[in-house]
């Protein structure tokens, strides 16, 4: 969610500059906007990653809880999704709401359901498979 406050907060500001004609402040604003989600999203990643186990117990008690194997993948999904709401927030802040909006559907549709319908249920990874098809599309 701290991502999404940051696409909210890089669309306004890009926009804005933009709009008083100040393309050097704009930059600015997203050098910063982007270094800034990026450090909250690799602390995260770092967090999720080193503390996998003892996140696990506040949800179950259960060692079945495959935290294991699946924390470094919300661990990256974390990292990744630090990064990508903010470049779309830049992108809407510039006026290219459109493309934004086709790019992330033809992403999704095109590439992440094949991905995660060929990993999970063909190469019989299961919900490994389908997450990381999901986040192929964001590459």
């Amino acid at each position: 969610m701290l991502a999404l406050g940051f696409l909210a907060a890089a669309s306004v500001r890009v926009s804005n500059e933009l709009g008083r004609g100040r393309s050097k402040a704009a930059k600015f604003a997203i050098v910063q906007i982007v270094l800034t989600s990026l450090v909250v999203g690799f602390l995260l990643f770092l967090y999720f990653l080193f503390f996998r186990e003892w996140l696990a117990y506040i949800f179950t008690e259960s060692i079945e809880v495959a935290i294991a194997d699946l924390s470094p993948l919300l661990a990256c999904s974390i990292l990744l999704n630090s990064i990508q709401p903010v470049l779309s927030g830049v992108a809407v802040g510039d006026g290219w709401q459109s493309i934004v909006a086709y790019v992330n559907i033809a992403c999704y549709y095109l590439i992440g359901i094949p991905i995660g319908v060929v990993l999970g249920y063909v190469l019989e990874l299961q919900v490994k498979g389908v997450w990381i098809g999901m986040y192929c599309d964001m590459w």
